[in-house]
Protein backbone atom coordinates (compact mmCIF):
# COMPACT_ATOMS: atom_id res chain seq x y z
CA UNK A 1 0.00 0.00 0.00
CA UNK A 2 1.01 3.28 -0.80
CA UNK A 3 0.62 5.83 1.87
CA UNK A 4 1.78 9.91 1.41
CA UNK A 5 3.17 12.02 4.34
CA UNK A 6 2.31 15.62 4.50
CA UNK A 7 4.12 18.23 6.70
CA UNK A 8 2.32 21.46 6.73
CA UNK A 9 3.67 25.11 7.21
CA UNK A 10 7.12 25.85 8.87
CA UNK A 11 7.82 22.13 8.98
CA UNK A 12 10.56 22.58 6.55
CA UNK A 13 12.52 24.62 9.31
CA UNK A 14 12.79 21.47 11.38
CA UNK A 15 16.52 21.10 13.38
CA UNK A 16 16.25 24.99 13.80
CA UNK A 17 12.80 26.34 14.53
CA UNK A 18 12.67 26.05 18.16
CA UNK A 19 14.85 23.10 19.27
CA UNK A 20 13.14 22.73 22.98
CA UNK A 21 9.37 22.56 21.38
CA UNK A 22 10.54 20.54 18.08
CA UNK A 23 13.94 18.56 18.82
CA UNK A 24 16.55 18.80 16.55
CA UNK A 25 15.78 16.14 14.40
CA UNK A 26 15.34 17.41 10.56
CA UNK A 27 12.46 16.78 8.13
CA UNK A 28 15.10 15.08 5.80
CA UNK A 29 15.77 12.58 8.83
CA UNK A 30 12.17 12.71 9.39
CA UNK A 31 11.13 11.95 6.30
CA UNK A 32 13.94 8.80 5.53
CA UNK A 33 12.95 7.25 9.10
CA UNK A 34 9.23 7.25 7.52
CA UNK A 35 10.57 5.61 4.78
CA UNK A 36 12.94 3.31 5.99
CA UNK A 37 10.04 2.17 8.39
CA UNK A 38 7.25 2.14 5.26
CA UNK A 39 9.93 -0.77 3.35
CA UNK A 40 10.14 -2.95 6.91
CA UNK A 41 6.52 -2.66 7.30
CA UNK A 42 5.24 -3.31 3.44
CA UNK A 43 4.09 0.47 2.89
CA UNK A 44 5.47 2.91 0.18
CA UNK A 45 6.07 5.96 1.34
CA UNK A 46 6.41 8.93 0.03
CA UNK A 47 6.84 12.35 1.93
CA UNK A 48 5.81 16.25 0.97
CA UNK A 49 6.32 19.29 2.87
CA UNK A 50 3.56 22.39 1.75
CA UNK A 51 3.45 25.80 3.23
CA UNK A 52 0.96 27.10 1.39
CA UNK A 53 -3.32 26.14 2.63
CA UNK A 54 -3.91 25.81 -0.87
CA UNK A 55 -0.90 23.51 -2.26
CA UNK A 56 -1.53 21.26 0.98
CA UNK A 57 -5.36 20.82 -0.08
CA UNK A 58 -4.25 20.06 -3.98
CA UNK A 59 -1.55 17.77 -2.16
CA UNK A 60 -4.65 15.77 -0.05
CA UNK A 61 -6.73 15.61 -2.85
CA UNK A 62 -4.02 13.87 -5.41
CA UNK A 63 -3.29 11.04 -2.01
CA UNK A 64 -7.02 10.37 -2.24
CA UNK A 65 -6.90 9.21 -5.98
CA UNK A 66 -3.09 8.18 -5.74
CA UNK A 67 -2.39 6.34 -2.22
CA UNK A 68 -4.33 4.15 0.13
CA UNK A 69 -3.78 6.38 2.89
CA UNK A 70 -2.70 9.84 4.14
CA UNK A 71 -0.69 10.98 7.52
CA UNK A 72 -0.67 14.37 7.90
CA UNK A 73 1.06 16.68 10.04
CA UNK A 74 -1.30 20.45 9.42
CA UNK A 75 0.54 22.19 11.42
CA UNK A 76 -0.90 25.73 12.39
CA UNK A 77 -3.41 25.40 9.71
CA UNK A 78 -4.97 22.33 12.22
CA UNK A 79 -6.36 25.04 14.22
CA UNK A 80 -8.50 26.86 12.00
CA UNK A 81 -8.26 25.92 8.65
CA UNK A 82 -11.83 24.40 7.62
CA UNK A 83 -10.78 23.89 3.83
CA UNK A 84 -7.97 21.40 4.61
CA UNK A 85 -10.52 19.70 7.08
CA UNK A 86 -12.79 19.23 4.03
CA UNK A 87 -10.33 18.49 1.59
CA UNK A 88 -9.55 15.19 3.70
CA UNK A 89 -13.08 14.77 4.31
CA UNK A 90 -13.64 14.49 0.82
CA UNK A 91 -11.19 11.79 0.07
CA UNK A 92 -11.81 8.14 0.21
CA UNK A 93 -8.60 6.89 1.99
CA UNK A 94 -7.87 6.97 6.09
CA UNK A 95 -6.17 9.38 7.36
CA UNK A 96 -4.26 9.96 10.26
CA UNK A 97 -2.92 13.69 11.77
CA UNK A 98 0.47 14.16 13.69
CA UNK A 99 1.65 16.59 15.80
CA UNK A 100 5.33 16.35 17.14
CA UNK A 101 4.92 18.43 20.50
CA UNK A 102 1.52 17.64 22.85
CA UNK A 103 -0.64 20.48 21.56
CA UNK A 104 -2.80 20.25 24.73
CA UNK A 105 0.57 21.17 27.03
CA UNK A 106 0.86 24.44 25.15
CA UNK A 107 -0.79 27.71 24.19
CA UNK A 108 -4.49 28.06 24.78
CA UNK A 109 -4.80 28.39 20.68
CA UNK A 110 -3.31 25.16 20.21
CA UNK A 111 -5.88 23.37 21.89
CA UNK A 112 -8.55 23.31 19.38
CA UNK A 113 -7.85 21.31 16.34
CA UNK A 114 -10.94 21.94 13.05
CA UNK A 115 -8.94 19.04 11.16
CA UNK A 116 -8.74 16.26 13.45
CA UNK A 117 -12.71 15.67 13.58
CA UNK A 118 -11.87 14.52 9.89
CA UNK A 119 -9.15 12.18 10.47
CA UNK A 120 -9.53 8.10 11.56
CA UNK A 121 -6.83 9.49 15.04
CA UNK A 122 -4.25 11.88 16.21
CA UNK A 123 -1.47 11.28 17.69
CA UNK A 124 0.70 14.01 19.36
CA UNK A 125 3.61 15.14 22.07
CA UNK A 126 5.47 11.77 20.78
CA UNK A 127 7.93 13.44 18.37
CA UNK A 128 9.25 11.84 15.51
CA UNK A 129 7.63 8.39 17.24
CA UNK A 130 4.39 9.56 16.17
CA UNK A 131 5.31 9.75 12.50
CA UNK A 132 5.72 6.20 13.30
CA UNK A 133 3.48 5.20 15.27
CA UNK A 134 0.68 6.51 12.60
CA UNK A 135 2.83 4.35 9.76
CA UNK A 136 2.46 1.42 11.95
CA UNK A 137 -1.56 2.23 12.26
CA UNK A 138 -1.77 2.75 8.30
CA UNK A 139 -0.19 -1.28 8.16
CA UNK A 140 -2.88 -2.01 10.64
CA UNK A 141 -5.49 -0.63 8.68
CA UNK A 142 -4.19 -1.80 5.65
CA UNK A 143 -4.60 -5.50 6.71
CA UNK A 144 -8.56 -5.09 8.13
Amino acid sequence: MRVWVLHGPNLGALGLREPAVYGTVTLAEIDRRLQERGREIGLEVRCAQYDGEGELVGAIHRAGREAGGLVINPGAYAHYSLAIAEAIRAIPIPCVEVHLSNIWARESFRHTLVTAGACRGVIAGLGVHGYLLALEAMASLART
